[in-house]
């Protein structure tokens, strides 16, 4: 593994390497993102009688947790010689594929859906030099579109129905563990394709098959009203809510999600 050291922050990779899907031979792509504060919610805590702590992962370079598994994904698909990297999104993985391929000097396509994603986000793709692909439909549909063109072996699929994305953005859940010195007796969060809440369970269970927890949270995932397809049970044909990150009707990661709120009593 080798990489420039040219960020005052350390990496997830650089800081939880014997963690994830690395070596030596990895060329490292890093925008110095993870290592976010675990914010104590003094006024809530007092409210529900329970120590509430928030995770802030708005503070990473392209302002989400997505790129925890970006710096992965990314840096895996230049091990493969990969040209350039494609996604599906509604607002953060564009802009965080977008700043990743930057880095790594190839290019990135991004796939959305027309008119329904966060401008900000999509404003970050653009000066990160993305190509930008509108279509009818939504998220779902632009997925599937992305899947087939990832079957290409030059481009890099980076959605998290990569695994080297959940890989990275697991480093959250052995952070959350580092600072508390043991995990959370609930861990809550919004579900929209549930590549998070997958990721989130699989770092709490490595840290506790490695012994560094006592014990697993409790996973709760939400869901907009309008875009519920794991609270249902069914997919949503047309997803609707104003929260463009969760309008998603079938979650690339439904069954993994599912796995996780089942198993740690969610």
């Amino acid at each position: 593994m080798h990489a420039e050291t040219t960020t005052s922050k350390l990496g997830v990779i650089a800081r939880y390497q014997e963690y994830l899907p690395v070596s030596e031979s990895t060329p490292i792509v890093s925008l110095g993102e993870g290592s976010t504060p675990l914010v104590f919610c003094p006024r809530l805590s007092k409210r529900v009688g329970r120590s509430v702590f928030v995770k802030n992962e708005g503070i990473n370079p392209t302002g989400s947790f997505k790129d925890r598994g970006m710096t992965v994904a990314v840096s895996k698909a230049m091990e493969r010689d990969a040209k350039a990297l494609i996604c599906a999104s509604t607002g953060n993985t564009s802009a965080s594929a977008a700043a990743y391929a930057a880095r790594a000097g190839i290019s990135c396509a991004v796939v959305l859906p027309a008119g329904k994603i966060a401008v900000g986000k999509l404003l970050q793709a653009f000066a990160c030099g993305a190509k930008i692909i509108a279509l009818e439909g939504n998220f779902d549909d632009a997925l599937r579109i992305v899947r087939e063109l990832g079957e290409q072996r030059d481009l890099a699929v980076v959605n998290s129905i990569n695994p080297d994305r959940i890989a990275g953005q697991k480093t959250a859940a052995f952070e959350i563990i580092d600072d508390l010195g043991d995990a959370p007796d609930f861990h809550l969060l919004p579900v929209g394709n549930a590549g998070n809440i997958t990721a989130y369970w699989a770092g709490y269970r490595e840290y506790h098959a490695r012994g560094r927890s006592t014990n697993l949270p409790a996973m709760i995932g939400f869901q907009a009203a309008g875009a519920a397809p794991i609270f249902y049970n069914r997919i949503v044909k047309n997803p609707e809510t104003v929260a463009s990150a969760m309008r998603i009707g079938n979650p690339a990661s439904w069954k993994q999600a599912r796995a996780a709120i089942t198993e740690s009593h969610g």
